[in-house]
């Protein structure tokens, strides 16, 4: 008999009741230590106060309006992020699914309102883009595809970081190339600033829209807002969602009022998408996570955390292989089963999240602290002589 919950998810065998900081309560009293945060979206941690106060607040006030009306948090989000980034103009969704939808939209739309056949958008092999017809489509793998057919036409599947064959295969036909700078789902595959800068290189001299999905590797996770800023490039469009809600359901399409000119009234909508609800936890977000100085401490922890879990790949030899990543979003590309690593790790009152090529996701709240650094290494370092068979 099928479960009341659509059985999608193999779930394990933990339940959480509360959680504060970088820590989760299970129902039975265990505490673990979370290097997930709900897969890259507890950006604050769980319950931080500024956060919880932003929501309550405006819970009390107004929860839902539609988008019939002016949403005061939404413009004032909206207006925080074009003063932090590259764009000129957001709309927001409630996910990064819906973030594709919309980039996939607007490419497209922006050719042919220029009056071109331009449909063709050019993604990469290892992607993840969600899970909607056009998210599936982008990502072109058989285990997101298989028996969804038939698939939304108009995507050219390349290998990661190939800019030789990017340049083949760009043509008058192209409208976009869609990259993640760093791949997540895909195993933590940071795209080289040499190859993401060789993309924009690329997009300019065809007139080629470039669409980034920042949506696990942006909101301050790589040491700067948005991952693209290492490479000293900026995108057409960008999709972010993840962090940018800190844990509230809640997603963007950021672009230039080039990219969007293609977008006018009627053209696209959203019941839910930028309620105040939302916007009032995003704008809290954006305050603190978009500040220099919260950045610079997430350069500065990250190098802390690397260094430790080189020196755990070190000491486990037959565990871990290497360490790969940028910032707080890592990976433990492993020797052994990912998902042996995980189940170890519950052992140990750790989480952690798996990935394609046998990589573990290293992925904890931009404000963990030194000393729970150190607890993290020291209860991953505990997972892999569990793994071993030896007392760590």
């Amino acid at each position: 008999m099928i479960a009341s919950v659509l059985p999608t998810y193999s779930r394990a065998p933990l339940t959480f009741t509360s959680g504060e900081g970088s820590w989760l309560l299970e129902a039975d009293g265990r505490r673990f230590l979370d290097l997930g945060a709900g897969i890259a979206v507890n950006v604050l941690g769980h319950a931080h106060p500024a956060l919880v106060s932003a929501l309550t607040d405006q819970a009390a006030a107004l929860w839902h309006v539609s988008n019939l009306y002016n949403i005061p948090a939404q413009q004032q989000l909206a207006d925080a992020l074009v003063d932090h980034s590259f764009a000129d103009t957001v709309f927001f969704t409630n996910s990064g699914t819906e973030a594709c939808e919309l980039a996939v939209k607007m490419a497209r739309k922006y050719w042919y309102e220029k009056g071109e056949d331009r449909t063709e958008i050019i993604a990469f092999d290892g992607s993840f883009h969600g899970r909607s017809s056009a998210g599936i489509a982008a990502a072109g793998s058989e285990k997101m595809t298989k028996g969804f057919g038939p698939l939304l036409p108009g995507f050219t599947h390349l290998p990661f970081a190939d800019l030789e064959a990017v340049t083949a295969a760009a043509s008058y036909k192209t409208a976009a190339i869609l990259v993640e700078p760093i791949q997540g789902e895909g195993g933590i595959r940071p795209l080289p600033d040499d190859a993401l800068k060789g993309l924009r290189d690329l997009c300019d001299r065809h007139g080629i829209l470039l669409v980034l999905d920042e949506v696990q590797c942006g909101m301050g996770r790589t040491g700067k807002l948005f991952a693209h800023e290492w490479a000293g490039i900026t995108p057409d469009i960008m999709m972010v969602a993840k962090g940018i809600g800190g844990g509230f359901p809640l997603g963007a399409v950021l672009a230039t009022e080039e990219a969007a000119s293609g977008m006018t009234a009627g053209t696209h909508g959203s019941t839910y998408g930028g309620n105040p609800l939302a916007c009032s936890v995003g704008l809290k977000v954006m305050e603190i996570v978009a500040e220099e100085e919260f950045l610079a401490d997430v350069s500065r922890k990250a190098g802390m955390f690397r260094q430790r879990l080189e020196a755990l790949v070190a000491a486990h030899p037959d565990v871990f292989e290497a360490v790969r990543g940028a910032g707080l979003m890592l990976g433990l590309k492993c020797k052994v089963p990912n998902a042996d690593i995980v189940q170890a790790g519950y052992a140990q009152g750790v989480l952690t999240v798996p990935a394609a090529d046998n990589v573990v996701r290293i992925l904890p709240a931009l404000n963990i602290s030194e000393e729970e650094i150190g607890a993290a290494v020291a209860k991953l370092d505990a997972a892999a002589a569990q793994m071993q068979g030896v007392d760590a």
